[in-house]
């Protein structure tokens, strides 16, 4: 299949430029010129729950593994590995971005997906692409569940910004915005608990997140990831794999 003739959809990438209201309110922010390191509390909380939810989520991909190996025998079109990973970035460093496939392999650009692009996957924006295990999956954010290795490895955090494509990172930085670069990747953040709304994709929620990483203390920014974490499970309850 050629990416040429499957167009970016627009909901792949929300992110706005920093407002000048942004840049005034947080100049302290985009004077960094490096990365920003772990704090111990965030990092202990994010290993010990990563290594938790692995052991817990076990069970539930040995099932979606059976499911994908039964609808591929039902359905020849539908099979194919269940994991995959295209390059992300995370504190400004290129990063394994783990997911379970949602569509169909005749909907992946194999030249792209050999280099581990997201352009090659980006059919999955497309609900007549997806299995219909991986339509399952995406309506309970499923397809999230092998980033908790990269959480244990170190190259996410539970809470931060969501880690982008090597081509929508780029697109971010020329944009202006500087969160990405500056912290760790999350599965959740305070921007990403409005998905399905319109406020998904408003920058300050990133540079608020930024700037109490640098005010709170270890403990203190420990109790706000909480909360984060609280809002982000009210999001998956509610599905739509926004």
């Amino acid at each position: 299949m050629n990416p040429s003739l499957n167009p970016e959809p627009l909901e792949a990438f929300p992110y706005k430029p920093p407002t000048l209201n942004i840049q005034l309110k947080y100049p302290q922010i985009f004077e960094l010129t490096e990365p920003l390191p772990p704090r111990f509390f965030k990092a202990l909380f994010d290993k010990l729950v990563a290594a938790l939810l692995l052991l817990i989520s076990a069970p539930i991909l040995l099932l979606l593994k059976l499911a994908f190996l039964v609808e591929g025998w039902f359905i020849p079109e539908n099979k194919g590995p269940m994991f995959f990973y295209y390059n992300g970035v995370s504190a400004g460093k290129i990063i394994p971005k783990y997911k379970i496939r949602l569509i169909k392999t005749k909907y992946i650009e194999p030249e792209g997906a050999k280099r581990h692009d997201w352009i090659a996957y980006s059919a999955e924006w497309t609900p007549d692409s997806r299995t219909y295990v991986g339509q399952f999956v995406k309506k309970f954010y499923l397809d999230e569940l092998p980033q908790f290795w990269s959480v244990l490895k170190g190259d996410m955090s539970i809470v931060g910004p969501r880690p982008l494509s090597v081509l929508h990172y780029e697109r971010d930085r020329a944009q202006g915005n500087v969160t990405r670069f500056l912290l760790r990747g999350g599965l959740l953040g305070l921007g990403h608990i409005n998905k399905g709304t319109a406020e998904m994709g408003n920058p300050v929620y990133e540079y608020e997140y930024v700037d109490q990483y640098l005010k709170r203390s270890s403990f203190g920014l420990l109790c706000l990831d909480l909360w984060i974490i609280w809002k982000g499970i009210l999001v998956i309850i509610k599905g739509g794999g926004h």
